[in-house]
């Protein structure tokens, strides 16, 4: 009987020592639950809040809990998921639960208590979306909700500053300029790249089809163009590649200045053509005098000439004066006109007999 006695009294108590203990694994577990079931709800409150990060810094996925009630983390759960309902860190009554975050997250999140902020480091492309943060009181009950907000993360890459390479160019005489502008790893895809060109007096901007590439990895993008333009030659020209992220949100290149050509003085004349020159012109006015002093030889009268002109003269003058005062000298006119002929002709004879 006494050991049948001491058998029963030890069943009992094994019996009271076991049943809180199976109580609270199955509180636990409810707990567990319940906590899986609330995170499959998507968030249907208030209108999201933007938040930016820059590629390869810190994003931060703000919850904004007010505790009016002042509770301690003691007594809340509190956990962040993705748009896809991957968890990206959990606070279970005042300890973090790594088991239950997702691989993609895990050694990236750290938890601000005074601002109720996640931060999400190393942020990719891959990130940009909707992100909920949610937080539970754990009651008798179990786990109710008592928080919850959503957030958009919008993840940006800057641009590299724009670079302009000149092309090699075979068209300098026409004052054509054949250039490339490019700029790299950006995030989003810009609206356009164009060159703008500066003179003294004027800006003009030439626009090009911008050709793009992006990263399978990082999903950043790289652009350039290329193109040709006119430049004044007479003037000096400033010339900026110019990347349009935003209506009104640019980057400039480093400005590219081209200084105005120098009049291009005209080449010296060859000597030999000097020297032909100066014999045309030579040869130019030797033939003028010459054709001046043929002209004026040919025009001076001979000794016939001169008798007839006098014998024409002394008929004429025989009309109007008396013939009586003008026979006299008609005479001697006549006379020498004809010693003249007959001079002319003897020289004539001897010339022809010599």
């Amino acid at each position: 009987m006494g050991l049948r006695n001491t058998l029963i009294v030890m069943a009992l108590l094994l019996s009271a020592y076991t049943r809180p203990q199976a109580k609270k694994t199955f509180m636990k577990k409810k707990e567990a639950s319940q906590l899986r079931t609330v995170s499959t709800i998507p968030f249907s409150g208030a209108a999201s809040l933007k938040s930016h990060a820059y590629f390869n810094e810190t994003g931060e996925l703000p919850c904004h809990f007010p505790n009016t009630q002042n509770l301690s983390l003691d007594e809340l759960v509190i956990f962040w998921q993705d748009q896809n309902k991957l968890v990206l860190y959990e606070l279970f009554k005042g300890q973090e639960k790594p088991n239950n975050v997702h691989p993609k997250y895990i050694g990236r999140t750290t938890f601000d208590q005074d601002s109720w902020t996640l931060r999400l480091h190393n942020v990719q492309i891959k990130d940009t979306g909707s992100y909920q943060c949610f937080i539970h009181h754990r009651r008798s009950q179990g786990l109710v909700s008592i928080h919850q907000m959503s957030s958009d993360l919008i993840v940006l890459a800057n641009f590299s500053q724009p670079e302009i390479r000149l092309i090699a160019n075979q068209t300098e005489k026409s004052n054509i300029i054949n250039l490339t502008c490019s700029s790299t790893q950006g995030y989003p895809e810009p609206q356009k790249m164009y060159v703008r060109l500066n003179t003294k007096n004027s800006t003009s901007n030439y626009d090009a089809v911008m050709k793009k590439s992006q990263n399978n990895i990082t999903e950043l993008y790289n652009v350039s163009i290329s193109m040709s333009f006119p430049i004044p030659p007479e003037t000096n020209v400033t010339i900026f590649c110019v990347l349009q992220l935003e209506p009104t949100k640019i980057i400039l290149s480093p400005p590219y200045n081209i200084d105005a050509k120098s009049p291009v003085p005209s080449p010296p004349v060859p000597d030999h053509i000097l020297w032909i020159a100066a014999l045309l012109v030579v040869f130019i006015v030797c033939g003028t005098v010459f054709v001046i002093l043929r002209k004026r030889k040919t025009k001076q009268p001979g000794p016939s000439n001169e008798c007839e002109i006098i014998k024409v003269e002394g008929k004429e003058s025989e009309q109007t004066e008396k013939r009586v005062e003008l026979q006299e000298p008609e005479r001697s006119d006549e006379v020498q006109c004809d010693v003249n002929t007959s001079k002319t002709t003897s020289d004539n004879k001897s010339a022809t007999d010599f």
